[in-house]
């Protein structure tokens, strides 16, 4: 299946809080989203890989995306080495992404990081005929998205653009909220941590509104560009607020 956009995430729930409202909006524009995991969140604090994995099936029913997998690599000890890019080179090749979104390229945890940096190398890669994947054993063709966008997490980072999400911000928190085992603050049975105060998912809504204030919105995500965005005329920045 060929996507649109293929949103890369370091742990489930990442895309869900960097980038869900831009794929709701994508998919009501007709594209096909697609989200690839790297890891099971295994080294999470709270819940396991086994319920995360059952959440985040949840929550890409409230995203409503073509298709979510996940890679399996180690959580906090995945490696950019070729091992690791061929593995997300199969994933791109085998989805062919006009867009790919993916972790901060910088952030509180360094997984967020690491992930950013090895998504963008095996775009790269991904492109170059001589290094040869297969799917099911049949030789898979190059592919090389033509963006790559990294999304704002923990760490303030200015964008290079936002996204209008105001359509789609209660759904945005309901894919969220499926993670109960990461966000379900009246849960006792199992430790406080940074992410499972009430004042962290207030601070997601927050951001949003922030970033909504910059083009006259009530919600908006935050996105990073190393490659320029041109445009063919004036109208491609107006055609939405008209």
């Amino acid at each position: 299946m060929k996507l649109d956009i293929l949103a890369f995430g370091a742990h489930p729930d990442d895309i869900e809080l960097g980038c869900a409202g831009t794929l709701l909006v994508e998919k009501m524009n007709g594209k096909k989203v697609g989200i690839i995991d790297l890891t099971q969140g295994e080294l999470g604090t709270r819940g396991s890989a086994e319920i995360r994995k059952e959440e985040a099936r949840a929550a890409a029913e409230i995203l409503q995306v073509d298709v979510r997998e996940n890679l399996e690599l180690a959580d906090g000890f995945f490696k950019n080495d070729e091992a690791h890019q061929r593995q997300v080179i199969q994933a791109i090749r085998k989805y062919q992404p006009n867009i790919i979104i993916c972790n901060a390229p910088e952030d509180r945890h360094p997984d967020h990081g690491r992930s950013a940096q090895l998504v963008e190398d095996a775009v790269f890669l991904a492109g170059l005929r001589k290094i040869e994947t297969e799917e099911n054993g049949i030789s898979q063709p190059v592919w090389r998205p033509a963006f790559v966008f990294n999304f704002v997490q923990d760490r303030y980072l200015h964008p290079n653009f936002v996204i209008d999400i105001s359509l789609v911000m209660e759904q945005k928190i309901a894919a969220i909220r499926a993670y109960g085992t990461q966000f379900d603050t009246a849960d006792n049975s199992e430790p406080q941590t940074y992410i499972s105060t009430p004042d962290f998912l207030e601070g997601i809504i927050y951001r949003a509104k922030m970033f909504g204030k910059m083009i006259g919105v009530e919600y908006a995500e935050g996105y990073i560009s190393k490659k320029m965005i041109g445009f063919n005329n004036f109208d491609a920045f107006i055609k939405d607020f008209r």
